[in-house]
């Protein structure tokens, strides 16, 4: 078993809406610490583009994962960061397994 990083893209377009989706990552985050196997999280801002961001998620496991997925409470947990997606991507999220970590496997 390896950690997982989920990455879902969101988007804003003025001041207003950056405010909003920092409060709903808040509000998300404080739901998701509860959740079994969810490691922490972290909104990212791109540097480059200022209107993308993407809220990065680790896992314990891709299992953990799932299942929270599977879950009831799934998209409740998350309702407050979905009219933020970014709509840009046709698919406006990623799981991925880390292969490799703090240089590990970098020979």
């Amino acid at each position: 078993m390896s950690e997982v990083r989920v990455l879902v893209h969101q988007a804003v377009h003025d001041d207003q809406q950056l405010q909003a989706v920092r409060e709903a990552y808040r509000v998300v985050s404080k739901r998701m610490a509860e959740v079994p196997g969810m490691l922490g999280s972290a909104l990212l801002r791109s540097p480059d583009d200022p209107t993308s961001l993407i809220v990065m998620s680790r896992w314990t496991d891709l299992e953990a994962f799932r299942s929270w997925e599977r879950s009831p409470g799934h998209r409740e947990d998350t309702a407050p960061l979905r009219p933020y997606r970014d709509l840009r991507y046709a698919v406006p999220f990623g799981v991925y397994e880390v292969e490799a970590a703090g240089g590990e496997g970098w020979e």
